[in-house]
This record gives C-alpha cells, sequence and structure tokens, in this order.
C-alpha cells in the first residue's frame, strides 16, 4: 500500500526490524535491571518513531543512547536517574543548536573522519553479533544464509523471516505461551527529579556528548546523505530531533533516545525506504508497550541470540562498504587514526585525534605532493 511518498508492504516491515540487533539487549537491560516501566518506554519510542516517520518521509532511526544505557545498567540506576539523563542532553543538545556550536563542529569535521567512525562502528557492531551467534553457531549462520538469500526478496524478506523463526523457535520450546500476558494500561506520568540531572550528566551524559555527535548526527547525516541523496537532513536538523525528543519522552516513562547511523544501516540493509518504516516500528512498539507490558521483558529475553547477531553482524558490513569512497593517499592517515582510537579507546578520543591529524596534514603536506595524489582505484 502507498499513501502519498509513504509504502506500507512487507519490504518497509522488514526494514523496521533491521534496527532490532541495536535496540533489543539495551531495552531488555532498561526493564530488567533498572526497572523502567515497559509501557512508557516502548509507547514513547513507538510515539517519536511515527512522528519521524511522518515528518521526514524516511527511515529515521531511533536508538537508545548507548553510554547512558551502558552506565545506567552496569550501575543500576533507578529510573528517575535515567529519565533525569535524558533531560539534562535534551537541554544540551538545544543549547548547541541555538548557540551555533554544533554547526561548527559539523562545519571543520572531514569526511575520512565520518567514514571512520562509521567503519569503527560497523567493526563493534560485526563484533558483538559474532559474540552473540557463539550461543548458537549454528543457528546464527543459517540466520546469515537467509539474510543472503532472501534480503532482496519482497516476498519473504530476510528480517520478517528471521523474526518468525525466532518466534516458532521460542515456541517449539513451550516458552511462548506461558511468558503472554495481555492487558492494556498507559504510560505513567512522572514527575522529573531535577536534582539528579548533574549527577546522572558526571556519570555519564557528559561522555554521551561526542558519541551522539559523531554516530547519532555526524555519521547519521552522511548516511542519509549517502542513501537519500535528494532527501539530505542536515546534521542540525538531527540535533535538534535529540533535544526535542528528549524533553518530551522522560516525564512520560521514554529513555533518553538517539538517532544512529547503525540504526539507519539496519533499516535500508533489510528493505527500509520510505518514512513507512520509522510509522510501521513506531506502531509495533506502541501496540507491544500499550497492550503486552507485563510480559515484554520475558518475551524479548527469550528471542534467540544467535538471530540477533546474525542480524548485528551484517549490518556491521553494510556500515564498512562507505569507507570506499576515500579519494586520496591524504585521506587514509586521519581514517585509520579514527579508527583504531574508536576502536581502542572510544568514539570521542577518535573523532578528535582524527580531526587533529587532517589539519595537520593539510597545513604541512604540499599541493603537489604524492600523498595528494588519488588513488589508484579511483583514478
Amino acid at each position: 500500500m502507498r499513501i502519498g511518498d509513504l509504502e506500507f508492504n512487507r519490504r518497509e516491515l522488514a526494514g523496521s526490524m533491521g534496527d532490532f540487533g541495536t535496540l533489543l539487549p539495551l531495552v531488555i537491560g532498561y526493564i530488567t535491571v533498572n526497572k523502567m516501566d515497559p509501557c512508557g518506554l516502548l509507547v514513547m519510542m513507538g510515539l517519536t518513531n511515527i512522528a519521524m516517520g511522518l515528518i521526514y518521509r524516511l527511515p529515521m532511526p531511533l536508538e537508545p543512547k548507548k553510554v547512558i544505557a551502558t552506565v545506567a545498567i552496569s550501575q543500576r540506576w533507578p529510573p528517575s536517574r535515567i529519565y533525569a539523563s535524558g533531560l539534562g542532553l535534551g537541554v544540551t543538545w538545544l543549547i548547541l543548536v541555538l548557540t551555533g556550536l554544533a554547526d561548527r563542529t559539523f562545519k571543520i569535521t572531514p569526511k575520512s573522519v565520518t567514514r571512520g567512525i562509521q567503519l569503527a562502528l560497523g567493526i563493534k557492531l560485526g563484533l558483538t553479533g559474532l559474540g552473540m551467534m557463539r550461543e548458537g553457531w549454528w543457528l546464527g549462520l543459517v540466520a546469515i544464509l537467509i539474510i543472503l538469500f532472501l534480503r532482496e526478496n519482497p516476498k519473504a524478506p530476510a528480517a520478517l523471516v528471521l523474526v518468525a523463526l525466532g518466534v516458532a523457535i521460542v515456541a517449539w520450546q513451550g516458552k511462548l505461551l506461558p511468558a503472554l500476558s495481555i492487558g492494556f494500561r498507559l504510560p505513567p506520568f512522572i514527575t522529573p527529579s531535577l536534582d539528579e540531572i548533574w549527577p546522572a550528566m558526571v556519570q555519564a551524559g557528559f561522555a554521551q556528548i561526542p558519541l551522539s555527535i559523531t554516530n547519532a548526527v555526524i555519521a547519521t547525516a552522511a548516511l542519509i546523505g549517502d542513501y537519500f541523496p535528494q532527501r539530505k537532513v542536515s546534521e542540525r536538523r538531527l540535533m535538534l530531533n535529540m533535544g526535542v525528543m528528549n524533553l518530551i519522552s522522560p516525564p512520560f516513562g521514554g529513555m533518553p533516545m538517539c538517532h544512529g547511523a547503525g540504526g539507519l544501516a539496519g533499516q535500508y540493509y533489510f528493505g527500509g525506504r520510505t518514512g513507512g518504516t520509522s510509522i510501521i516500528e513506531g506502531l509495533i512498539e506502541t501496540g507491544l508497550g500499550l497492550f503486552f507490558a507485563a510480559s515484554i521483558a520475558t518475551l524479548f529475553a527469550l528471542f534467540p541470540l544467535p538471530i540477533v547477531g546474525a542480524m548485528m553482524a551484517m549490518v556491521g558490513l553494510e556500515l564498512a562498504k562507505f569507507v570506499t569512497d576515500i579519494q586520496s593517499w591524504v585521506e587514509l592517515p586521519d581514517l585509520v587514526v579514527t579508527i583504531f582510537l574508536s576502536l581502542l579507546v572510544n568514539m570521542a578520543v577518535g573523532f578528535l585525534a582524527g580531526v587533529a591529524i587532517h589539519y595537520l596534514l593539510q597545513r604541512y603536506i604540499p599541493e603537489e605532493h604524492p600523498l595528494r595524489e588519488r588513488l589508484p582505484w579511483k583514478r
């Protein structure tokens, strides 16, 4: 079905499940470890996805803020501190946009560093996916074969087949029906704890900022331009999105959210081409939150990890391919430094070092130097 420039079909449905691998583990952690209300978490993410699909008319990924989620889960934050971190970052993004500091950051970021961040993210996703596949290599390999053979199949898209396979395995194990519990409920209204904003920012929020700037904003905007060159979305718009969504979501039980190149690559890889992908994902999340909140953590935890891992590994390969548009020898040092330090330390350090190396080389290498020549395969 097509409504204007929005499509609603099996391919878009498959695309809506493409970022399943990056979303599922952290959502399970928030619900099971931090005791976040699954209704508020899923409904607010679902409504935000629907809004993004309607506004931008193309796949617009939403993911948990990974630094916040990792610290919150490992330190067992109470939900109030998680909501406070979302509010603190929401205000931060709006300040960066309104003061013009965000635009200056985006302008000085070279393509080689952006590609380095994307490749580092692809490697991380791939390694994480392989780690998940270790729980059942045979199932993971079957899932990869399904992806390779059915990814372009409009009648049986790979992501749908994989989700159906996972549900079938859970049902065959006799765990599906006992885990189901249906009942309608609405998201809670939560009075934000303003006193927790500063501790949350110190413990994880400030560390989240450079990661979101690199992956959720710069790398995502570049990837949108690669996939949809006629419908580019500026870095400023993406940061503004993050500011607004993180101010609106926490009072209703939503988690801190951002965009992400990995999520977009997953949606596109598995079939997402229009805003129908985000709308379908949003409807699924909203439905799960409203009607299955009591059992959602159990249902998510039962889904076979090797299938999720296979999806993540293939999305990692998808992200890696964009590094091939590097043009000259002089771009390789900052690309390599960005990748190496992003993997060894974190993406913020990789980003800063890559930008520094880029401008040092641009300043001190003469225009006629051989390093400025195009790569052999680009001539």
